[in-house]
């Protein structure tokens, strides 16, 4: 017992002199979280996701969002640069390359598939897999982390610029810092100009627009929200709170033909981290800690249907996150729904209840 107090005491004593010595690398802002819901009634967990078939295992790496093509073949990005094709035999084959890490993409009104891509920003890649860079920058700011978009009719992008942190290079010290860096911008391909919407976002993320595009949702990852701007209206140019407080980090989001949404969880909050919010010091700690110490995200599957007025009105699970995880989009497509994930070799798919 006196040995293993001391071997306490020493590790203490080495913890001390290593944060002593060593700078924090963020400047943190307190920020106190509502209460996380329950997880009852509409958000009931059940294993609806654990039925998931799972397509083309092994055979992509990271596909966080994808679309369709009119003969329903899937069209995905993965970790190593390239945009990949999935046919309805689960057949993969590459159909272009960027060169960089492509994300968010959605066929246009002429059949070019737009990618918003992290390290080449927003491209255009023709039915042959030509592909050609429509933006870069918007106020003379480069794209930090091209994240997510929306196609509307008249074939204008709305797109989202997450983060002024790198994809994967310590996304704790944004979650710590609690400042907003992100932005919803909107690319015009008749006059070839990218325009700044939002700004001063909270890792802007998925983007969705509305039935009658009169407006445009973004998903605020590090603060649990959606945030609605107007297109169209007596609101136009201004924007509310779509959807406050939900039970984990939102990513990606889908229209459907109703008007109403799929919300990608990627993963649910974590009491510790709401806990340390409001305590700029103590977050200064942790992100001085060598990454051993900071909080793992939990393991779990989680999809949320939102109606067009901000309700979510069913969610779908998948509690031991063995299954389905760090979903990054949900679409429904003829009757099923896909799964997208950041890290994962394979999209999940569900059969939609009649």
């Amino acid at each position: 017992m006196k040995k293993f107090l001391l071997r306490l005491l020493a590790l203490a004593l080495l913890i001390i002199l290593y944060l002593s010595l060593t700078q924090a690398p963020i400047s943190p802002l307190a920020y106190a979280p509502a209460p996380a819901p329950h997880l009852h009634g509409v958000l009931a967990p059940n294993d609806a996701l654990t039925r998931a078939e799972l397509l083309a295992q092994g055979q992509v790496h990271g596909p966080e969002d994808f679309d369709f093509d009119s003969a329903g073949v899937i069209y995905t990005g993965t970790s190593d640069g390239k945009v990949v094709r999935i046919y309805p035999d689960q057949r993969v084959e590459t159909f272009a390359v960027t060169g960089g890490r492509p994300l968010g993409m959605r066929f246009d009104p002429h059949g070019n598939l737009i990618v918003v891509d992290v390290a080449k920003g927003l491209l255009s890649i023709t039915r042959e897999g030509a592909i050609a860079t429509l933006a870069t920058s918007a106020e003379g700011r480069p794209f930090k982390l091209a994240d997510a978009l929306a196609i509307a009719s008249d074939g204008r992008v709305f797109f989202s610029d997450a983060t002024s942190y790198p994809l994967g290079e310590n996304e704790i010290f944004e979650i710590l810092e609690a400042k907003p860096y992100g932005r919803l911008l909107c690319y015009d391909p008749a006059t070839q100009t990218t325009t700044v919407l939002l700004r001063d976002l909270y890792f802007a993320n998925g983007v969705a627009l509305s039935r009658n595009e009169d407006f445009v949702l973004v998903n605020e990852t590090y603060r649990y929200r959606i945030t609605r701007y107007w297109l169209k209206g007596e609101r136009a140019g201004s924007s509310d709170i779509f959807l406050d407080n939900l039970p984990g980090f939102p990513d990606n989001i889908s229209r459907n033909a109703d008007g109403s949404f799929w919300l990608a969880i990627f993963t649910i909050r974590k009491p510790i981290a709401d806990r340390i919010h409001p305590y700029p010091f103590a977050k200064k700690l942790l992100a001085r800690l060598p990454k051993f110490f900071w909080p793992k995200p939990s393991y779990y599957g989680l999809a949320l249907a939102v109606d067009e007025h901000g309700r979510i009105t069913r969610s779908l699970h998948d509690p031991t996150g063995q299954h389905l995880r760090e979903i990054t989009s949900v679409r429904e497509h003829e009757g099923h729904l896909y799964f997208g994930t950041l890290h994962d070799d394979h999209l999940g798919r569900i059969k939609l209840e009649q």
